[in-house]
């Protein structure tokens, strides 16, 4: 009797056993090199962690600014050593909380921010020269960004001395998570000028994440999740160079954001194949020149669609398996799920169990005392020359129909990905692929966990809060500063300094938000 194939959730193959006939001796050592040289196959820094420990950057965000300052400081006191923040939908839609289209999303799957009066009370008590800060938003990523400087500023810190990230990752919206606002192009300039704005404003400030992760999360497979992103990558970067920036003045900010998932040795060679692509990318088709240019810096978060509801509990183990993939695979930040997240928001039990995961991993594990440890393994080598191999012909394909924007638009990659979640679910369906609670090792009668409590007066709070903004400001002033974003919108100049001016005299980011859905419209799918 035959034994059944094994096979990586991406559909490669594993054998049985794997020696040096599996990994192509000629050329390996350039494949492989040495940690912090090209290609970064074993890590971006010499050191890795042995110099320090990745970035914990737990995700936070609900209900109003001051709830969401307060889990920042619990997880910065239990350890945290990076903001992380989740906006609501109708601020990463561009619409403030007493907006019809707000009703029933305002706080509830990241914080309502409405206006710098609300970016204060968020901010409140923390030294922003002294912690780092992601914020996953896309659309209106580029007035977030603007809030906080305002809200450094008002601290008297040095824009020099600000660093984070804003993802500002616009093209996997249209193809994997659907937060857009504007049509492609309009939105590639909104990108393009944020790249410009922050070389001369904010040098210290990651000015996009290019994200796998939500592309991972709709149903890709390992390769694709590196091909779409790095081609979406590879259309910002051409963006920028068409609107006269050097590639070595704004690569050195790009900064990626993958999936964690549940198969490890795929995850760690996923992880080591992109440093590898990038480092080819920058240098041979754009012609980079700087090393910084040419270094995958990435945050991982463990991968949110992987977690079950039934014995929420194993949600523990998958997180800590996939956390050590990612810190296995050189990640330079990371964010642990919450066990209880395919209930409801984190509870703090919950945020600070996946907070103590990463810390057992770092200090415990003893994983980070070498570099890359598994370099070397036949099977890991092997692995990973397949991932990268598969992300090539994906790359070439969306080369060949003109690039990343052409081929959301044909519907191409969306196709791609829906083709493997359906291949995936109908593994799970028909127990190919198992799912410990959920298609086998079920239990009868399973109880929940307590759920994250939501308050049904936020809603409303936060509208008559907005009121009071529009209420106490210089109207005149914000129309004629709203004017100016407009004039610039139709114009060639670069958007975000009016846009920040409105903002300092207390426009809302809905009314931003709609000045430029006036100038270029709203995007609507064709498929």
């Amino acid at each position: 009797m035959s034994e059944v194939p094994r096979r990586t959730t991406s559909g490669i193959e594993v054998k049985p056993v794997y020696t040096s006939s599996d990994v192509d001796a000629e050329g390996l050592a350039s494949r492989v090199g040495r940690p912090g040289e090209y290609p970064y196959t074993r890590g971006v820094y010499p050191t890795m962690y042995r110099g320090r420990l990745w970035t914990m950057r737990q995700y936070a965000g609900f209900g109003t600014a001051e709830a969401t300052n307060e889990r920042f400081k619990f997880l910065l006191d239990a350890g945290q050593t990076g903001l992380s923040c989740a906006f609501d939908l109708p601020t990463q839609m561009g619409y403030d909380s007493d907006h019809p289209r707000a009703e029933g999303e305002v706080g509830k799957v990241g914080v309502a921010i409405d206006s710098l009066d609300d970016m204060r009370r968020l901010l409140a008590g923390i030294p922003l020269d002294k912690v780092t800060t992601s914020m996953t938003i896309n659309a209106t990523a580029a007035i977030l960004l603007l809030l906080y400087e305002l809200v450094a500023e008002e601290q008297g810190i040095d824009p020099e001395a600000l660093g984070g990230t804003i993802q500002n990752d616009i093209l996997k919206e249209y193809a994997a998570r659907g937060t857009y606002i504007y049509p492609p192009r309009p939105s590639m300039r909104i990108i393009t000028d944020t790249f410009s704005y922050c070389a001369g404003q904010l040098p210290n400030w990651n000015t996009i994440s290019i994200s796998g992760y939500h592309i991972r999360e709709a149903g890709s497979t390992a390769a694709q999740e590196l091909a779409f992103t790095f081609s979406n990558a590879i259309a910002y970067v051409e963006a920028a160079l068409e609107a006269g920036l050097n590639i070595d003045s704004f690569a050195p900010r790009l900064s990626f954001f993958w999936n964690g998932h549940n198969n490890l040795f795929e995850e760690v060679a996923k992880f080591r194949a992109a440093r590898r692509i990038w480092a080819r990318l920058t240098t041979e088709r754009f012609g980079a020149l700087d090393d910084r240019s040419k270094l995958l810096r990435f945050h991982t978060q463990t991968g949110g669609s992987t977690l079950t509801a039934q014995q929420p509990e194993n949600n523990i183990v998958r997180v800590a398996i996939q956390g050590l993939a990612a810190v296995l695979g050189g990640t330079q930040s990371l964010h642990t799920n919450g066990f209880d997240e395919a209930l409801g928001l984190p509870t703090e039990k919950a945020a600070k169990i996946a907070l103590r995961t990463q810390q057992i991993i770092g200090y415990e594990s003893g994983v980070t005392d070498t570099v890359d440890p598994l370099a070397g393994s036949y099977f890991v080598e092997s692995l990973t020359d397949e991932v990268e191999a598969r992300t090539w012909e994906y790359i070439e394909k969306v080369d060949s129909l003109g690039g990343a924007i052409t081929a959301i638009e044909s519907g191409f990659v969306q196709d791609e990905i829906e083709r493997s979640a359906y291949e995936y679910a109908r593994q799970v369906e028909d127990g190919a692929a198992v799912v410990v609670g959920v298609n086998k090792f079920a239990d009868e009668g399973q109880v929940s966990p307590e759920a994250f409590p939501l308050d049904p007066a936020l809603q409303a709070d936060q509208q008559e809060r907005v009121a009071q903004v529009r209420s106490k400001r210089d109207g005149e002033g914000v129309g004629a500063a709203l004017k100016e974003i407009e004039a610039a919108a139709r114009g060639s100049q670069n958007l975000l300094p009016p846009m920040k001016e409105a903002l300092r005299r207390m426009a809302t980011l809905g009314e931003v938000s709609d000045v430029l859905r006036g100038v270029f419209g709203v995007y609507e799918p064709t498929r």
